[in-house]
């Protein structure tokens, strides 16, 4: 069921919300938690609308998509859609269209929507703020989400360095979970020797791949080598399906090295020393994703120790000049602020 409220107030919003739940005989309190989109024009509802649905199937929830509809100039003015049941499940919808100079003042519209004693979370599926945390809108969230795949900003990742707080995560960071719990596995096979070194290869934008070097460098204690691939983001294999981030990953050991190489959408080539094997190791969709993200609402300390090892990756400039630091980047970043 889907009810349009056009030229509306965030009052008769609640109100309408209220009616329907009395109409089929539903309460609020089955939603554990509230889930805030914040979106820009330029991003399609559907986008939206697909991933935040398939992980509201996992954790019910009031899930409130702000989407700018106009500029400054344009009169202000709020419509509203309630999507309940269907493809909602046990969740509730509410998209809200901003017009005008309501763009501006998200959190005052959101607020009276909340649901009260219940976790809240923001995520950003486009471009983020600088700093999520001091956000208007991040202020009011336990955890904040973003994806800096899908902003504008190229090496947007190093920003979040410098500005990282507790309740900070990324899609790119839920991306590589499959291939992380991969590459620890194979640390468990003989020969046990300590790393020396390590290689990772992926598209030169691709966030995810920085964060991977950045989790090595910080957990392995060793220098770590970014390779970047002339491959699109996501990658794709021979067929044209996508792939996981990470394309090959190398870790270095005096008597057998481990490889981790992508073979195509659905299967990875490990090596261990002389012995290979054939594993499975899907790309996750973006429901995947955020589902995850929405299973842990603590503070993601691996997380933010991975965007701490960024500066101890060997990452190459796009001119092709190699750097073991990216100090420089991380100022002429923080310069801009």
């Amino acid at each position: 069921m889907i009810i349009t409220l056009p030229n509306t107030s965030t009052r008769e919003v609640t109100q309408r919300l209220n009616k329907a739940r009395e109409e089929r005989g539903e309460v609020a309190s089955g939603r554990v938690l509230t889930v805030v989109v914040s979106s820009t024009a330029a991003t399609p509802l559907e986008t939206i609308l697909v991933p935040v649905t398939d992980a509201a199937r996992e954790h019910p929830a009031r899930v409130i998509i702000l989407q700018e509809a106009g500029g400054p100039s344009v009169e202000p003015r709020l419509d509203a859609q309630i999507h309940l049941g269907g493809k909602a499940g046990a969740s509730e919808i509410i998209v809200l269209s901003l017009h005008g100079g309501l763009t501006e003042h998200e959190d005052s519209i959101v607020r009276p929507l909340l649901l009260p004693d219940t976790p809240i979370v923001v995520w950003w599926p486009g471009d983020a703020p600088r700093n999520p945390a001091a956000d208007p809108l991040g202020v009011l969230a336990d955890r904040r989400i973003t994806d800096v795949n899908a902003e504008t900003t190229t090496r947007s990742i190093y920003r979040r360095r410098t500005t990282y707080s507790r309740g900070d995560s990324d899609l790119g960071w839920s991306r590589i979970t499959l291939w992380r719990a991969l590459l620890a596995s194979t640390l468990d096979q003989p020969p046990f020797e300590p790393v020396e070194s390590a290689e990772v290869t992926g598209p030169t934008d691709d966030a995810a791949v920085d964060l991977a070097a950045g989790w090595l460098a910080d957990q392995l204690g060793v220098p770590v080598k970014r390779i970047n691939s002339d491959a699109p983001v996501p990658p794709v294999d021979a067929a044209g399906h996508e792939t996981i981030p990470v394309q090959k990953t190398v870790l270095n050991r005096a008597g057998a090295d481990i490889t981790v190489a992508v073979q195509d959408a659905h299967t990875a080539e490990v090596t261990v020393g002389t012995r290979r094997s054939l594993v499975a190791l899907a790309p996750r969709d973006l429901g995947d994703c955020l589902a995850e993200e929405l299973r842990h609402l603590d503070s993601d300390y691996a997380f933010g120790r991975a965007l701490r090892g960024l500066v101890r990756v060997n990452r190459p400039r796009r001119s092709g000049e190699t750097v073991t630091r990216i100090v420089e980047d991380l100022e002429s970043l923080e310069s801009q602020r």
